[in-house]
């Protein structure tokens, strides 16, 4: 009898798992999220307090689809070339080892700024600009950018397009008269990243995101870009 339960026991067990894997395998597509990812600014702890008084730390204040990172409550105004601003640019934390600015196209251009295409953390070379907050003002050397338009992904997520880190892919929009194919985003893989692609407010718009049919990320063959 005791022989007889543990087998009936097991077979439930297999049959269980095997229509888990069969259920799964048709919504085993990971949830794809393309978020527009709007003018901000990444600051050191020591550039935080230059701005906001000694002592103070970034207060969050909406958190981000990737966990561990917020949008904080604390803005800045950016100054470029002759005295053109910004107000009011939101700060996202946790801080980084080094400031920068992140900036759509049209941004850059009513900065007087001529900011180049980089991924998050090239920063080398780049143009910068004059911060301003409520205790003081910091002037970047360098750190403007255009971020590249890029994808995060989980170990999942990558088995599953079949992609690796710094491999790159291709996002097709479908939208009324506004259909666009988007190249040469970065993989960008993390243990706890979430399935998200992040394009500026100057795609988003072209796409028409908000009104988009369909979205499709695929693999993209060698990258055909200059600059990765």
């Amino acid at each position: 009898m005791l022989e007889s339960l543990v087998r009936a026991a097991v077979q439930r067990a297999l049959l269980g798992g095997v229509s888990s894997m069969g259920s799964t395998a048709d919504s085993s597509k990971p949830n794809l999220v393309v978020s527009i990812s709007a003018r901000h600014i990444h600051l050191t702890d020591e550039h935080v307090e230059k701005l906001f008084g000694p002592g103070k730390k970034l207060t969050p204040e909406k958190g981000l689809y990737q966990d561990g990172f917020f949008a904080a409550a604390e803005t800045v105004m950016i100054v470029g070339p002759r005295r053109r601003m910004l107000p009011n640019v939101r700060v996202l934390g946790p801080t980084r080892k080094a400031s920068q600015v992140e900036l759509a196209y049209t941004d850059a251009i009513s900065l007087g700024i001529d900011a180049p295409v980089r991924h998050s953390g090239d920063i080398a070379g780049t143009p910068g600009c004059v911060l301003v907050g409520p205790a003081g003002a910091v002037e970047l050397t360098q750190g403007v950018i255009r971020a590249a338009r890029h994808v995060h992904m989980g170990p999942r997520d990558t088995a599953f397009y079949g992609v690796k880190n710094g491999d790159f892919m291709s996002l097709s929009v479908k939208s009324h008269q506004c259909s666009v194919l988007f190249e040469d985003l970065l993989v960008r893989e993390d243990a706890y990243a979430k399935l998200e692609v992040h394009i500026d407010t100057d795609e988003g718009n072209a796409c028409d995101l908000d009104r988009a049919t369909s979205i499709e990320l695929k693999k993209q063959h060698p990258c055909k870009c200059s600059d990765h």
